[in-house]
């Protein structure tokens, strides 16, 4: 396995992690998640304002959010059919990654078409901290920015190319991080010009079958 490229504390990135096979293989399986568990459009907590990113989710739980907040829930907004399974090859991904013995309990699917994006945030919704956040990147290229753990702090920015897998762990596992913009055209692996990020997390305290190293 290559060695990552440490971008902050904690912030790992694998360059080219999958290759165009693997890529090609994620993205047929994701086309069959997302026709069972259809993209759907979030909304900010209170204000109901819709994000610009639509989103979905395959594993046991699934992240959602609307006026009454964010939360984790084991069906689909609405369909309120259970969460598809995660396709093998993300958590062999996460198995080879992540550095932990606890299993991924929710994969986020976020969709970018052009113009979407997303603003600097924390992934605080969960109850266990000592498992990384790990995503992969499918599509056109995202120009991510990471900083630290108080908004005022200063941020650095990479370029996400379809392939790419990054973790956010240690001290980076709650910094503020977000995509500000998709450049269109930059990839020719999905049928329409956007970018589909995959973002596996823990949710839950592991059990005693479930220890993280120390």
């Amino acid at each position: 396995m290559a060695a990552p490229v440490e971008i902050a504390p904690g912030c790992l990135w694998w360059a080219g992690w999958l290759d165009r096979g693997g890529q090609e293989s994620l993205a047929e399986e994701l086309r069959e998640i997302l026709i069972r568990a259809p993209l759907f459009t979030p909304r900010m907590p209170r204000t109901g304002t819709p994000f610009s990113v639509r989103m979905s989710n395959c594993g046991p739980l699934g992240w959602v959010s609307d006026e009454t907040g964010y939360r984790y829930q084991p069906t689909h907004p609405e369909t309120f059919e259970p969460w598809p399974a995660m396709p093998d090859v993300l958590t062999r991904t996460w198995a080879e990654l992540a550095q932990t013995a606890l299993a991924p309990e929710a994969c986020l699917i976020n969709w970018y078409a052009p113009g979407a994006r997303m603003g600097l945030h924390q992934d605080r919704d969960e109850r266990e901290f000592t498992a990384p956040v790990l995503s992969l990147s499918l599509g056109d290229t995202a120009v991510f920015r990471i900083g630290g753990t108080s908004r005022k702090d200063a941020t650095r920015s990479i370029r996400l190319e379809s392939g790419d897998a990054l973790v956010l762990s240690g001290p980076s596992r709650l910094a503020f991080h977000g995509i500000d913009r998709v450049i269109a055209g930059s990839s020719t692996l999905l049928k329409q010009p956007g970018r589909i990020n995959l973002t596996l997390r823990r949710v839950n305290p592991g059990d005693a079958g479930e220890i993280p190293p120390p």
